[in-house]
């Protein structure tokens, strides 16, 4: 039987081995918690796999980060130099790179010339004369056209940085006074917000950064070398900005301009015989220094146009000081293929050719383009057809002018600026607000459609360039009670609920007073419109009229002479009441 004494200390042996027990159990939870603690909330030394994260599936590629934002495409190193997806280039950097994907053909129009360059080669036209640079400009891979960044930065305000591992380009229009912020201490851009995110660099304390959002603990930030990530907020500083080096000029482009104000008129000529009218037609103006009769229009596919053009009538009018600008037309073949004949470069210099062969020929002083109901699908090739025929025409020293709608959303793609820059008028075509498929019956050129017309266009257009375009006629609307066999899709009169027929006709201001007399109507002044209001019945009909006349026309110049624009013109001679030129004159001379 063991004594007390062993037994007290078989006791103490026990106890000790369940406190050590115990603090092993309390140990081993400790290290495991503090193991899941630190697992948890310790900042993840991931890097990030720059190949799978940026999509770099070739060696030779590079991501581009313009202006602090990534973009879509990639770039290209190729033998030292930079090549950029020509979407990049003309979505961000400059839109006048013109790319001709179909007969593999890149242009770009310069105050000095057209530069053609054909890809994979270090070979380009600047006008006629040939010239060679020390690389590549442009290259094609996987039917994708890249240009050189260098060319690029030749005609662009830009400025550029290329980095290795990854591979990339970084790429700002911003010069002077950039604002960065400073990194106060050493840390990490992250993929995303949080410890645990890979990382994409690492940022010593003194580099900088753009803040581009903030959320609590972290902010999105681009850093001065193109990653684009997060970072903890507590480690941004202060503003530092930045000073680049600037040495770019912008081109300048002449333009030719008249010192008179341009009273100008569209003479519609269908037939080769309405040119020998024009004694008469003149005879009924006054004041008239420009005339733009419809002579051209595209005839086909290949850029070929009709010609109504006459030596004669040019003659005469040069004798009586009136200087002719010849319109060409998009609208009189209708198996013609605008976008076609636009899209294709050798169809559109084959067109401008064709254009300048004919104001040679017939010695006329300018070209006035009229090409309409184009989809936006073509606005990029509209846009350089207005370039390069720019070019030739300031060459031998004739008017360029282009007719536009007013603006709106869906004919921004006419992209009125970029005209501006390169036609010498732009003329706005104040009219047609309420055309022959309206809805609703109104006036073809309220005087708010007008003035909202104008000002629209002048925050593209200098005002000496802009012309503004006014009617000589007016619709004459009509409004049929319908029978039984209505359509679904007539209007129906609100007032009434009659359903009734709409149609409408354009015609003169002569044809206009007949049918005010005729029908003993009484005009009615409206203020919101700016001209007179006309309605009658006539066997059961309704007729509408919103007059133009010279009442009309007057506020009208007067929107021009307010605006100081280059001048008027009027669509279209020989619908006018002769006594229309008194009140032209004032406010043209």
């Amino acid at each position: 039987m063991a004594s007390r004494r062993q037994q007290t200390k078989r006791g103490k042996q026990k106890l000790i081995l369940a406190v050590g027990v115990t603090a092993l159990i309390i140990l081993i939870v400790l290290i495991v918690g503090l193991t899941t603690f630190l697992k948890k909330y310790s900042p993840s030394k991931e890097v990030t796999d720059y190949k799978e994260y940026y999509s770099l599936s070739e060696d030779d590629e590079l991501f581009v980060v313009y202006d602090n934002e990534q973009v879509q495409n990639h770039a290209i190193l190729q033998d030292d130099e930079v090549y950029v997806n020509y979407q990049t280039v003309h979505k961000y950097l400059n839109k006048r790179f013109y790319w001709d994907a179909t007969e593999q053909v890149l242009r770009y129009v310069t105050p000095d010339g057209l530069i053609n360059v054909t890809p994979d080669s270090t070979q380009y036209l600047l006008g006629k004369s040939s010239e060679t640079a020390d690389h590549v400009i442009a290259l094609v891979r996987d039917g994708e056209m890249y240009l050189s960044m260098s060319f690029v930065q030749k005609y662009t305000d830009i400025h550029y940085e290329v980095y290795t591992d990854p591979g990339r380009i970084v790429i700002s229009d911003q010069w002077d006074d950039v604002t960065y912020q400073t990194v106060k201490k050493n840390t990490q851009i992250r993929q995303k917000g949080g410890v645990k995110s890979p990382i994409l660099s690492e940022i010593k304390k003194g580099d900088l950064v753009t803040v581009l959002d903030t959320v609590g603990s972290w902010s999105k930030v681009c850093s001065q070398d193109g990653f684009i990530g997060y970072m903890k907020t507590k480690a941004v500083g202060s503003e530092q900005d930045v000073l680049y080096d600037h040495n770019y000029t912008e081109p300048k482009f002449s333009h030719i301009t008249r010192d008179k104000t341009i009273n100008m008129a569209w003479h519609q000529i269908t037939n080769a015989d309405a040119n020998t009218t024009i004694a008469s037609v003149l005879q009924n103006t006054k004041g008239i220094n420009v005339i733009s009769p419809t002579w051209f229009y595209l005839n086909d596919n290949n850029g070929n146009i009709a010609s109504l053009a006459s030596s004669d009538y040019v003659n005469y009018c040069h004798q009586n000081g009136i200087e002719v600008w010849a319109l060409v037309s998009n609208l009189e073949n209708k198996d013609v293929d605008t976008t076609s004949v636009l899209t294709y470069t050798s169809k559109r210099e084959n067109l401008i050719n064709n254009l300048i062969s004919a104001a040679i020929q017939y010695n006329f002083d300018g070209i006035n383009v009229d090409f309409e109901a184009l989809s936006s699908e073509v606005g990029d090739s509209y846009i350089q057809f207005i370039r390069e025929l720019s070019l030739k025409c300031a060459n031998n020293g004739i008017v360029l002018s282009v007719d536009d709608y007013v603006p709106t959303s869906y004919t921004a793609f006419y992209n009125r600026a970029e005209q501006a820059v390169f036609a010498d008028y732009v003329v706005v075509m104040a009219y047609d607000e309420h055309y022959s498929g309206s809805e609703e019956a109104g006036s073809v050129a309220s005087i708010n459609f007008v003035k909202e017309g104008v000002a629209n266009t002048l925050k593209e257009v200098p005002a000496d360039q802009l012309i503004l375009g006014m009617p000589f006629y007016a619709r004459v609307w009509s409004e049929t009670p319908a029978d039984d066999t209505t359509d679904a899709d007539d209007t129906t009169d609100a007032d009434s609920y009659q359903l009734f027929t709409l149609d409408s006709y354009a015609t003169g201001m002569s044809e206009i007073q007949k049918l005010i007399s005729a029908n003993a109507a009484e005009p009615v002044w409206s203020d919101a419109d700016g001209q007179y209001y006309v309605q009658y019945e006539n066997n059961g009909v309704t007729y509408k009229i919103w007059v133009e006349d010279a009442a009309s026309l007057e506020g009208k110049l007067k929107v021009l002479q307010e605006n100081q624009l280059a001048g008027g013109s009027f669509w279209k001679l020989g619908l006018e009441l002769p006594s229309i030129w008194d009140t032209v004159i004032k406010y043209i001379n």
